[in-house]
């Protein structure tokens, strides 16, 4: 299942759940329509983590506040670090392997970058 997040929703979703993958999409984007079946077969695929989508069409104050400039664009959260965000339809087999590579990270590493970058 894949959650649609909104101005309301977006922050205490994101803050409540350790691991988040967002598509940023809009109806009127042809690659964001072709990308969304793949979206949705990885998250069938992996229940451990929440898939979400904005609709930045209508959900424009997300789309700004993150500076999304185009869609898609998929963006990775765990732990409330953005690990990805890129815009572009990816590739099931790319996609799959961005969503590999997140789970892999060793996220206490993560935050002493974070931690030592500020």
């Amino acid at each position: 299942m894949i959650t649609e997040l909104f101005k309301d929703n977006f922050k205490k979703i994101v803050t409540e759940h350790d691991f988040v993958i967002i598509d940023h999409w809009s109806p009127q984007c042809g690659p964001c329509l072709s990308f969304a079946p793949v979206f949705e077969k990885v998250a069938e695929g992996s229940p451990e983590i929440l898939f979400a989508n904005v609709n930045t069409a209508e959900q424009r104050e997300i789309a700004k506040e993150l500076n999304i400039q185009s869609v898609p664009t998929v963006m990775i959260v765990r732990d409330q670090v953005v690990l990805f965000n890129q815009p572009g339809a990816l590739t099931e087999g790319a996609f799959r392997e961005v969503v590999r590579k997140a789970i892999e990270l060793n996220m206490d590493d993560v935050q002493r970058q974070v931690e030592g970058a500020k």
